[in-house]
């Protein structure tokens, strides 16, 4: 559930949106997921990086939609395309071939080292288990990719201990895992959330709070956080959205309920 922090003209999901979208300044390329990845790479695009390619795993390459696309289906990614090719081609070639140079993905739930499950969620003694998205092509994002930055809301039922089901893999187990198991990527490098930012550990491949957001606590995401989370030395705070960065977001918003 989104908020709107103290004394602010912003939300709480524009701020982690917002500063999704600053995570992508320098990037090239961006294999993006539907959802908030694609709100943050598309806003992106349309303020801290105009030159970015964004790619979709339907086979749209360099799309250049003006609203928010409803999926990765939607006809205006492959109309405003350079190229769309054959989804086999999109994997074999693009993907494994390590073409792409960033993957932006979301999740039902993420453990400390950045694993994701978007198969299914225990809902309980004597509940069906609840049946998720599943996994699409992040598992070949996660190995493949230059990096992973990740984007979700943050709360205990999303940052948990151990997931239900492990979709894609991040840093498995802790450092050495993705060698090993002959993953080319860095796999997720920074998860960005409605109260701040978190990036793997060097030494033990652990997510460390590192950035908080305006009006926003340690504590606070510490109780957010299904395990006892690190925190590092100094936590540095983001910056507050700019009135352009709330202005293109929202125009994008707008236009994607227009189409809806």
């Amino acid at each position: 559930m989104t908020a709107t922090p103290a004394g602010t003209d912003y939300t709480s999901d524009e701020l982690m949106e917002v500063n999704a979208a600053r995570a992508l300044a320098d990037a090239t390329t961006c294999f993006v997921g539907i959802g908030l990845p694609s709100t943050a790479a598309n806003l992106a695009r349309a303020t801290v990086n105009p030159g970015l390619v964004l790619i979709y795993e339907s086979g749209t390459i360099g799309s250049k939609p003006t609203r928010l696309p409803l999926s990765i289906g939607d006809g205006e990614l492959a109309e405003t395309a350079d190229a769309v090719v054959p989804v086999p081609e999109m994997f074999n070639y693009w993907l494994q071939g390590g073409r792409i140079d960033v993957g932006f993905l979301g999740a039902a739930q993420v453990d400390r080292y950045a694993n994701i499950n978007t198969t299914v969620v225990d809902r309980g003694p004597d509940k069906p288990e609840g049946r998720l998205p599943g996994a699409g092509g992040a598992p070949e994002i996660a190995s493949n990719c230059g990096k992973v930055l990740m984007v979700l809301r943050h709360s205990t039922r999303n940052f948990v201990e151990r997931l239900d089901f492990v979709t894609t893999l991040g840093h498995g187990g802790g450092p050495g895992d993705r060698k090993k198991l002959g993953m080319p990527g860095a796999g997720p490098t920074a998860v960005i959330t409605d109260l701040g930012i978190l990036r793997p550990d060097p030494a033990t491949a652990e997510l460390v709070l590192t950035e908080v957001h305006p009006e926003v606590t340690v504590e606070r995401v510490r109780a957010a956080t299904g395990w006892e989370l690190t925190v590092a030395d100094t936590v540095g705070t983001t910056e507050p959205p700019t009135p352009d960065e709330l202005a293109a977001l929202r125009t994008l918003k707008a236009a994607g309920k227009d189409a809806r």
